[in-house]
């Protein structure tokens, strides 16, 4: 446990508070509509120089690294295990958001990814793609829907699930090494963080 005060971060890492949410109940959600030219598609078998290119697409302004520095047999055994759904949502066959649930645990499903191209924001696709998210989530047997989302994502992302029927239960602060320095996301991503080497 961290006492109560300032603490040091390791030169060349970052820190961000994470919060951790979670609903037991359908939330009641208003029906969405898809935003024009958009489809959600389940991906099978999504290879993994395409997922990971979406993955960068959606995540790197907010320096999502977990999945670009995977083994590649981890992350295929991951995408396609059968309690492991992944979706898009394309627009002319282009992948422009992703949404992962994690059914792998008896009872719950995790939200485990969920992020938008840059393009769709505000558009209302992340407001469909979280009915949807809901919708298929809790047609399964279970009793609790979770998510986790940090300080280094957009800064809408909190409330947002919050709206969505999400509580917040739990906190805990996460250093990790800053991808930018290691290589795994282009330096110049995120300029909204610093970067400290």
């Amino acid at each position: 446990m961290l006492e109560s005060g300032f603490h040091a971060i390791p030169k060349g890492h970052l820190a961000t508070v994470v919060t951790h949410l979670q609903m037991t109940a359908h939330p009641a959600l208003s029906e969405v509509a898809a935003p024009a030219d958009l489809t959600l598609v389940e991906h099978q078998r999504f290879a993994l120089e395409p997922y990971r290119k979406l993955f960068r697409a959606v995540g790197e302004d907010y320096l999502w690294f977990s999945r670009l520095n995977m083994p590649d047999d981890a992350l295929t055994a991951i995408l396609t295990d059968p309690n492991y759904k992944v979706f898009s949502l394309q627009k002319d066959g282009v992948d422009l958001a992703l949404l992962e649930l994690d059914f792998r645990q008896p009872d719950e499903c995790e939200l485990a990814f969920f992020g938008l191209h840059a393009d769709l924001i505000g558009q209302g696709a992340g407001r469909y793609l979280m009915t949807r998210a809901c919708e298929i989530a809790w047609s399964r047997p279970i009793n609790r829907f979770h998510v986790h989302t940090c300080t280094l994502d957009s800064a809408q992302a909190l409330n947002f699930y919050i709206r969505s029927g999400f509580a917040p239960h739990k906190q805990e602060v996460e250093i990790a090494p800053d991808p930018r320095l290691t290589g795994q996301i282009r330096p110049d991503a995120a300029p909204q963080i610093p970067l400290i080497d």
